[in-house]
């Protein structure tokens, strides 16, 4: 560490630290060349001494010192008769570091408009020194020369005193030391309450009374009072703040400006917020001017408040006042470059409010479009980076608003975007199903930058998947045609899930050719069809009774190496039963046998329904009997159909049996299912009981399922429920961009 030395002025003292610096045509010699270090000048009030931190440049090389010449960065100079000038260096980063620094340093950052600090760590000697000791020479007055007599060791100094706890325990340790400057006890005041030593701080100021009323010294002035309130503030000791105002004003002690931006601080640390805005009132009742810190400091409670418009409203009439000249009058600070700032600090302010805002469980997407239409009226421009911050804070459904907004702000307003914040707009209108606004946001990639990557590739594709699985769950075949379409014109290319979900939807409406082109359409394109492909393809050329066409597929299938499925399987003995071939379906069910896959309630209902399509009753109860062999219970769907196929076929006594039998096992057959026994038993002259088999079945209501599946769609889609007429051309040529 630095050492401090003394040396004499015209009726005062100087400390310099033992390092180089520029003094004139001539100064001292060092042990360390071509040392720089910051310096700069401020004031104390009340005392002699002019301060020199370190914050200005010196350089230095001669012998004897005739005058300084140092840069200046900033400060404030207070001149006397008797002038003391005492240069602070700042110490390395080692224990109670905060300890040394600069009292009045210290409380300006306190206010938030600490003097800007330079990079002033040690370097090592030639010498392999690590370390310099940080002294003090109080040694007499008088002396030109360096003394090597009476140092203090500052760091070591308050290093004694931090357990101190009363004035006595002080006492102990200063007792047979010379009197030091109060900048030294302000300093070390200030670091105690840094490292939480408050008790320690409060000890040396009663220490500094004592001696004071002994008549051995000065007293705490209004510069050591500030520095303890500070030190309440960073040791967050804040039941100490009343005991001190109090000792003010028994010491006679009146407040400062500076007094009340530490106490506006504290009451801010406390989260008083509307305390912390009293005080600014109260400046201004007393008469003091308030200082741009005290301003920002108001701003800083607003926005602790979490109230934008309050601060909005604050800088507005704040503007007002400067614009008229009723502030900015002091000629020590520089008010256009301090407006300039706090009009900064506004707008962050604000920012910050909105984040707060959109992080809430409560809904407040309203309040914040407000607040920026608001700061717009105001003059207040947010940047590009305060517009993705805000979106970043967007992760809700509701917020799809001020996404909305906030995204054609940057696009109206600044020419770049971050395409991280792009993804993440794609992600949150997809979640809040805003899959077309979306999907604008994905062409502004393409059209306007920056240009896409794998993840907004993901994430437009996922938006795609989940109106394709919506469409496939409905049946709605033509929207997943066009859903295809519209992806293959924005340079997205389907994969197998994307053309699974229109293929199935194709066989759920039983739409046989449109399947077949599509089938066609994702072999041309590139893409290998899966079992769930061949799958979906097969069942509507079954339900078409394209029997032929899909023996053809089925050869296909396995010819390419595709393994079937339970669900390929149950198709392909539908299809064989349709023809008449129970030959096949014996086949059929010896190929799954030899798979290791079993057949279930699903397989038979296939089986039996086949049947009764085609007239084929005795056969349908054939294999209801296989049914009931390998222990697969029957359910309602299986009794139906047979019931029915076994009227049809003459057979009204076993139907009449079959429909007691299903009573009898709980299920709740329909009433179509009440009719054909009945009907096939007056046709056919059956002598049975009619009245055992209870009273018939109320009908079951028709559902329009169509209008209904549509209608929820384009719900989910947030597209019109009357769109235009679908051509069928869209299921083999895709349009191309630009002919919408």
């Amino acid at each position: 560490m630095q050492a401090l030395s003394i040396w004499p002025s015209h009726g005062g003292s100087l400390v310099v630290p033992h390092l180089d610096f520029e003094i004139g045509s001539s100064c001292f010699a060092s042990s360390i060349p071509k040392r720089r270090k910051k310096w700069s000048l401020v004031e104390s009030r009340g005392y002699n001494f002019l301060f020199l931190s370190s914050y200005s440049r010196f350089s230095g090389s001669g012998t004897c010192c005739r005058s300084l010449n140092c840069s200046l960065r900033c400060g404030f100079l207070c001149w006397y008769s008797k002038l003391k000038v005492v240069l602070f260096c700042e110490p390395k980063k080692v224990f109670s570091s905060g300890l040394v620094a600069p009292a009045w340093a210290m409380e300006q950052q306190e206010i938030g408009n600490g003097l800007e600090r330079g990079e002033s760590h040690s370097k090592d000697d030639d010498n392999g020194s690590e370390d310099e000791s940080e002294e003090v020479d109080v040694s007499s007055e008088g002396e030109v020369e360096l003394k090597e007599s009476a140092r203090v060791d500052v760091r070591a100094l308050a290093y004694r005193l931090r357990f101190a706890k009363t004035a006595d325990d002080i006492e102990k340790v200063l007792k047979d030391m010379d009197e030091l400057p109060l900048q030294v006890h302000s300093s070390m005041i200030s670091g105690f309450g840094r490292d939480k030593y408050m008790d320690a701080a409060m000890a040396l100021v009663e220490w500094l009374k004592r001696k004071k009323e002994s008549g051995r010294g000065i007293g705490p002035n209004l510069f050591i009072y500030n520095s303890l309130l500070g030190a309440v503030k960073h040791s967050k000791q804040f039941g100490e703040m009343e005991k001190i105002l109090e000792d003010m004003v028994k010491e006679g002690i009146i407040p400062d400006i500076v007094t009340y931006n530490v106490l506006m601080a504290i009451y801010l640390e406390q989260g008083e917020a509307t305390k912390a805005l009293n005080v600014l009132e109260e400046i201004q009742e007393k008469g003091f001017s308030p200082s741009p810190v005290s301003y920002s400091t108001a701003l800083l409670a607003y926005q602790r408040m979490e109230d934008g418009n309050g601060a909005l409203k604050f800088f507005v009439e704040l503007r007002e006042k400067y614009m008229k000249g009723d502030i900015g009058k002091n000629a020590n600070e520089n008010w256009e470059y301090e407006f300039v700032k706090i009009e900064k600090f506004t707008v962050r302010t604000c920012q910050q409010v909105m984040r707060r805002w959109l992080v809430k469980d409560e809904n407040l997407s309203t309040n914040v479009l407000k607040l920026l239409r608001d700061m717009d009226n105001a003059g207040l421009k947010l940047s590009r980076e305060d517009y993705e911050r805000l979106i970043w804070a967007c992760t809700r459904e509701e917020h799809y608003v001020v996404i909305k907004e906030l995204y054609s702000r940057i696009r109206e307003k600044h020419s770049e975007i971050s395409l991280s914040v792009c993804n993440h707009l794609i992600w949150l209108m997809g979640k809040a199903k805003k899959w077309w606004a979306a999907l604008e946001i994905y062409e502004d990639l393409l059209d306007k930058g920056p240009s896409p990557n794998n993840m907004s590739y993901e994430l437009i594709v996922s938006h795609f998947n989940i109106l394709l699985t919506a469409a496939r769950k409905r049946g709605i075949w033509r929207w997943g045609v066009r859903l295809l379409n519209k992806m293959e014109d924005k340079g997205l290319k389907p994969g197998s899930r994307e053309w699974n979900a229109v293929l199935v939807a194709c066989s759920k409406a039983s739409e046989t050719t449109a399947a077949v082109q599509i089938f066609k359409r994702m072999v041309d394109q590139g893409e290998k069809p899966t079992i769930i492909s061949y799958g979906a393809l097969l069942s509507a050329l079954e339900k078409g009774k394209l029997y032929d066409e899909a023996l053809r597929v089925w050869d296909h299938m396995i010819k390419v190496g595709v393994k079937p499925n339970l669900y390929a399987y149950t198709i392909m003995a539908s299809i064989f039963t349709g023809k008449g071939n129970f030959k096949m379906v014996n086949a059929v069910f010896q190929e799954m046998a030899s798979s290791g896959i079993e057949p279930t309630v699903v397989t038979y209902n296939a089986i039996i329904s086949g049947c009764a399509r085609n007239g084929m009753g005795s056969a349908a109860y054939e294999w209801f009997h296989r049914m009931k062999v390998q222990n697969i219970s029957p359910n309602e769907i299986t009794y139906e159909m047979l019931i029915d196929a076994l009227a049809k076929d003459g057979k009204p006594r076993l139907a009449y049996e079959l429909y007691l039998r299903a009573h009898n096992e709980g299920l709740n057959l329909s009433s179509k299912a009440y009719d054909a026994v009945v009907q096939s038993c007056q046709v056919y002259g059956a002598t049975t009981d009619l009245s055992v088999l209870g009273p018939r079945p109320p009908d079951r209501k028709k559902k329009v399922q169509i209008r209904k599946t549509l209608t929820e769609f384009c719900n989910l889609a947030d597209v019109p429920r009357r769109s235009k007429p679908f051509n069928r051309k869209e299921i083999y040529i895709p349009k191309k961009r630009g002919n919408q």
